[in-house]
């Protein structure tokens, strides 16, 4: 792979595109080909969550033309490799995941393999294969469902991940190294600490609740401002939650809200992540003419992330010291692209400064 290869990584929810074929999937991919255009990588890896929408049963039939879009689009012409990977089986609910890979390499990428789990060893990549009738027996990729008491309140879940594994040639190997660079994106559905969020979006509130008449549990929790005619400041319900001012959520891209994003915390020692420096990423308006209205639904948050090891964290920063050329942002920030917007990281490889016996310099890629 020659000095300063870009690489494209991409997560998005795209429930949404599936449910709105016409308005919402048209001006998913105009984004997404803007976005490739811009940086030109060469090699581009998109993981996808709830392929086949939220009424999989009725819209699993347009992931294919949606795929068959992508790969014979203009803007992806350039790229005259990939693989595609789509859990589309939602019959099987013990394996059903809704989860699809896509990976493209551009024509000037030399040598590139990727890994076979069965064989132990990198595999060349020629041609567009797509595998999704077969997903459960390739061997060039691995799949796993959480268990189901991972989540023991849901009648049953499609959590899972994918993972595979990437080879970029030209880079040295070292086999005394076994811990690989890895990057593990996708919608980790974080959430931010709502009662700290609440405490300081209503500090001059007073509460109010409501309770159901019947069960007397709380149905309804209600902050009113102390003056101003007692104007509702945030109403919240059962998957509601409606506050006065939006602008908070977009000012400065959130970046008030960003110390109450906590939930990584817990592997800091394990993920690293860059900087956000964009506005929480769900859940937003799916009307095609909101693209930067979020819904009333939940608490604005970033769900959507693309996380790495130390190691992978160390590469980009090699990288940007030579390049300046590290990006991390969502995609389509003022159109509707559903309730999540993507996020992208691109950088670029400096591979040519490379130092024999220093890194086994493969990755790995996981959703």
């Amino acid at each position: 792979m020659m000095a300063g290869a870009g690489i494209l990584l991409v997560t998005a929810n795209v429930g949404s595109l599936f449910e709105d074929l016409e308005n919402l999937q048209k001006t998913w991919l105009r984004e997404f080909y803007q976005t490739v255009q811009a940086h030109r990588p060469h090699f581009v890896a998109v993981h996808c969550q709830e392929v086949g929408g939220k009424n999989y049963e009725a819209s699993m039939t347009h992931v294919d033309s949606f795929i068959k879009e992508l790969l014979s689009s203009d803007a992806m012409k350039e790229f005259n490799r990939a693989r595609i990977y789509l859990d589309k089986n939602y019959q099987s609910q013990e394996q059903f995941t809704a989860l699809g890979c896509c990976y493209f390499l551009h024509e000037s990428l030399k040598n590139i393999q990727q890994f076979d789990f069965k064989a132990k060893k990198f595999k060349k990549v020629v041609g567009k294969e797509i595998y999704s009738d077969t997903l459960a027996s390739s061997s060039m990729l691995e799949k796993e469902k959480f268990p189901r008491d991972y989540f023991p309140e849901c009648k049953w879940s499609r959590k899972g991940f994918i993972r595979t594994r990437w080879t970029l040639a030209d880079w040295i190997t070292d086999q005394r190294y076994d811990r690989l660079p890895y990057f593990l994106f996708g919608d980790f559905n974080f959430r931010l600490d709502s009662k700290q969020v609440i405490e300081s979006l209503c500090s001059t509130a007073s509460m109010q609740t409501v309770r159901a008449p019947d069960t007397n549990e709380v149905d309804k929790v209600i902050f009113r401002e102390s003056d101003n005619d007692r104007k509702v400041v945030l109403q919240l319900e059962k998957k509601s939650f409606n506050y006065i001012n939006q602008d908070v959520f977009r000012e400065n891209n959130g970046t008030l809200l960003l110390q109450y994003d906590k939930e990584l915390s817990v592997f800091k020692e394990r993920l690293h992540e860059l900087e956000i420096s964009f506005p929480p990423s769900y859940p937003y308006s799916e009307d095609s003419s909101q693209g930067e209205q979020y819904m009333n639904t939940r608490c604005p948050a970033w769900c959507d992330r693309i996380l790495m090891s130390a190691s992978a964290k160390d590469l980009l920063i090699k990288s940007e010291n030579e390049e300046k050329s590290i990006v991390y942002d969502n995609m389509g920030p003022n159109v509707c692209m559903g309730d999540h917007k993507p996020v992208f990281l691109f950088f670029r490889l400096i591979t040519g400064a490379a130092k024999p016996h220093t890194h086994k310099h493969n990755c790995c890629v996981l959703q």
